[in-house]
């Protein structure tokens, strides 16, 4: 719950909590230093648009392998048509919930991993459906041996299907390698950039090495080595990169580069190091020495959110209805204390960097729209009626919010939104700032109810922000919205 937000001296960033607390970055970490803008001899590259990046999608020839597979399992048991769609069904959801069908690493897949996942699953299956068949239909109950033999050949059938699935990826893809670029201290982003050139592995073709300004230039990199966030957004426009390997874990965790390549649309990997290369053969070629995961920059596109969105629907629908005389005696009043105009409309940003328009009630008219746009806070303007301040002591004036949600551009629980001007501002100068995009922004949040309000440190709204969107579930969202009410009763103002 923000202020409709004196501006801040030039060059400054508004940290009303005064220093910044736990500002070291952790030892290790890549950092990256943006060069003035506009500096001699220097040609700043256009600005990428902040875009999502591309959630993994469903492998639909994986999901054809799985589901010829359970339909061999069901010939070898002579299951009935009913009971077989339904076998089928079960068994491509199993694998869905399990993630089977997305990919989390750049490597191609590999079938042996997965025999245990998918015997799992096809046990539990057909298990399930003998136990169904003999409660109903005891004429058609499988026997142990029929049960037996249905699972082994489905899961024969369903690893022969994901290995020839497989191969055609790594044939595709080493026909057509994609541009990325590698981000780490300079001996382990070296091993891997030249793993990577010796055999481009999954498709992978290293153009740049990015290194923290502190260390020493590479040699013998073969590729660019950048330093700069210029440099970094240079090489993504001139190569179309659209991944980036982290071999350094706290890098990957917390550095303000993974957040800003994330805003650009880049999928983000991390490559473990740690392991000892092995010589170079078989398919997976030398990379295949280093453990390679997706880097999950949000967990929120999962079934959970659907229950999420529910939610949302839910309280915003109906505290609307029971607000609505609340809201017309609340218009009523600044109508009569500061005259027509009761709603003010700002810009805000939102999701994965999308703005949209925040609705809230006006308790205090600005000069101008610059003065809207840059103010940071108004909580003791003279210029604000007595409404005013009342409705803004008691959070009335956010009621509005609830049409926000309504209409998709916001959650009742998430980070709270800032005005663009100071999400360039808190981007460049709090890490981890621009994480907190990953999610739908929110009528209150964790930060919120932890009393991080007004004019508190903004470094402590990110930490809290991206800790709940790390530990987000349905429940959580519960206990924020209680605590939030609780916290009306005892209000302190924006």
């Amino acid at each position: 719950m923000t202020a409709d937000n004196t501006v801040p001296p030039p060059g400054s960033v508004p940290s009303p909590a005064g220093p910044r607390r736990g500002g070291g970055g952790a030892a290790g970490a890549v950092s990256v230093v943006a060069t003035p803008r506009g500096a001699p001899g220097q040609q700043t590259p256009p600005p990428l648009p902040l875009r999502r990046a591309p959630r993994p999608r469903t492998d639909v020839l994986l999901v054809a392998a799985d589901g010829a597979a359970a339909l061999a399992g069901v010939a070898a048991a002579a299951v009935p048509g009913p009971a077989a769609a339904a076998l089928v069904a079960g068994v491509l959801a199993l694998h869905a919930y399990a993630g089977l069908y997305r990919p989390h690493s750049i490597v191609a897949g590999g079938v042996l991993d997965e025999v245990p996942a998918l015997a799992f699953r096809a046990a539990v299956a057909w298990c399930v459906l003998a136990a169904v068949l003999a409660a109903l239909r005891p004429d058609l109950a499988l026997g142990s041996g029929a049960l037996a033999g249905a699972c082994a050949a489905q899961l024969g059938a369903s690893c022969c299907g994901r290995a020839a699935v497989y191969g055609v990826r790594r044939r595709r893809a080493a026909r057509a390698p994609r541009s990325a670029l590698v981000v780490g201290p300079p001996g382990a982003a070296l091993r891997v950039t030249a793993a990577l050139a010796r055999r481009p592995l999954g498709g992978i073709r290293p153009v740049g090495v990015v290194v923290p300004v502190t260390a020493q230039p590479p040699d013998g990199a073969g590729v660019p080595v950048l330093r700069t966030i210029e440099e970094v957004q240079r090489a993504i426009i001139q190569n179309s990169v659209r991944d980036v390997l982290f071999t350094d874990a706290d890098a990957a965790d917390h550095s303000v580069l993974l957040s800003q390549l994330g805003a650009w649309g880049c999928t983000l990997w991390y490559v473990d190091t740690r392991a000892p290369v092995v010589a170079a053969g078989g398919r997976g070629g030398e990379l295949a020495a280093f453990p390679v995961r997706r880097v999950q920059m949000t967990d929120v596109a999962r079934p959970g959110f659907v229950v999420k969105r529910l939610l949302d629907l839910a309280v915003a629908v109906t505290a609307l209805l029971l607000a609505a005389p609340v809201l017309l005696v609340c218009a009523a009043l600044l109508r009569w204390s500061d005259g027509p105009g009761v709603v003010f409309r700002q810009e805000r940003v939102g999701r994965d960097g999308h703005t949209f328009t925040l609705l809230k009630f006006r308790t205090l008219r600005p000069a101008d729209a610059h003065e809207a746009a840059t103010r940071w806070s108004v909580a003791d303007d003279e210029r604000m009626s007595r409404t005013g301040r009342i409705m803004r002591l008691t959070s009335l004036d956010e009621l509005l919010n609830l049409w926000n949600v309504v209409r998709g551009d916001m959650s009742l629980v998430g980070p709270r939104p800032e005005r663009p001007y100071f999400v360039a501002q808190f981007g460049q100068a709090h890490r981890g700032y621009l994480a907190r995009h990953r999610m739908p922004v929110g009528i209150t949040g964790l930060a919120q109810v932890q009393g991080l309000r007004g004019d508190t440190s903004i470094e402590d709204r990110a930490r809290y922000d991206n800790y709940y969107i790390d530990h987000w579930s349905p429940w959580q969202d519960v206990c924020v919205l209680v605590r939030t009410a609780a916290s009306l009763a005892r209000p302190t103002g924006s």
